[in-house]
């Protein structure tokens, strides 16, 4: 995951890639068409901004802002929400980490070659 700083000083957290399973590709699709609002709130809660995931092919690159804290702490209190364990039930399967996935990380971190604000 790729670490920089918003004009306020927050990290700026570049997510990764990780594959979309073809045969689960109209579901995820349409799972993201319709996020629950619960989900929203709390990657809101847990400091996420301006998160976006864009798919090319089969690969899905996602992209947010932490304006938190303690990103760890936030996290984990996002993987202990009931309802966000729910949404990750259906999506999960969904996705196949690519062969640069690392442990402990779902999305596969990419190195920034290049930045400009």
């Amino acid at each position: 995951m790729s670490v920089t700083s918003d004009e306020a000083g927050a990290p700026v957290r570049r997510l990764g890639i990780i594959k979309l399973r073809p045969e689960h590709r109209e579901e995820y699709l349409r799972l993201h068409g319709e996020v629950w609002p619960e989900v929203r709130t709390m990657l809101t809660a847990c400091g996420l901004r301006n998160y976006s995931i864009f798919l090319e092919g089969e690969l899905l690159f996602s992209y947010a802002e932490y304006a938190g804290d303690d990103y760890a702490a936030d996290m984990a209190k996002m993987a202990a929400d009931p309802v966000t364990r729910r949404w990750w039930q259906l999506t999960d399967p969904c996705q196949e980490q690519t062969e640069g996935a690392v442990p402990g990380e779902w999305w596969t971190p990419m190195r920034e070659v290049f930045h400009h604000d």
